[in-house]
């Protein structure tokens, strides 16, 4: 499995509506994408207590070959075209689980970054933050590591009314889960 997101900051005065009807209009095209695992349309708003509007969709990939024919395909192309060449961010996938509301439809999600501190024993840190189990109203959670920053991220997927506990938060606009049921739970190693 691996993560990926990028996060398209707009400015203050955005009509956030724009990007609400964009994911309605093509949310759908890759609602059978091969390869992805899920995409979660994400947005967040000043209006809403963010600190930014952004529109920053997140995607765990259940094949490379997936994620590759996105990133160089027509696909990406769009967003390119229409916000320019963003930065994406890329994880490897140390775990998938699904939550106690994993057939409910998400409406929020949660991104926590966490760094391994310096000194940390690296896979005893790794297997701790893993070992953590969904909270009620949790849909689906997956952790992955930027080994290069040394950087964990938990991405958690929220159904209606639940509580995100720390982290960024993200309304979700639109799921797209084609491959969710090939993305391996549990451990990935």
């Amino acid at each position: 499995m691996h993560a990926m997101q990028y996060e398209i900051t707009l400015p203050a005065d955005y009509d956030m509506e724009i990007i609400r009807k964009r994911v309605a209009t093509r949310g759908h095209l890759l609602d059978d994408f091969p390869g992805l695992g899920l995409k979660a349309y994400l947005i967040r708003e000043r209006s809403a207590g963010s600190p930014v509007n952004s529109y920053a969709p997140f995607y765990l990939w259940a094949t490379p070959e997936g994620m590759n024919s996105f990133l160089w395909g027509p696909g990406f192309q769009g967003i390119v075209d229409d916000f320019g060449r963003p930065r994406v961010q890329h994880w490897t996938g140390l775990s998938y689980v699904e939550g106690p509301a994993s057939g409910a439809v998400p409406a929020t999600a949660t991104r926590l970054r966490v760094p391994v501190p310096e000194g940390a024993e690296p896979a005893r840190f790794v297997a701790r933050e893993v070992a953590q189990e969904p909270a009620a109203g949790v849909v689906a959670s997956a952790v992955a590591i930027d080994p290069s920053r040394w950087e964990l991220v938990r991405f958690t997927l929220w159904e209606q009314g639940a509580a995100p506990t720390d982290g960024d938060v993200f309304q979700v606009l639109h799921l797209s889960r084609p491959a969710r049921a090939d993305l391996p739970v549990g451990r990935h190693w």
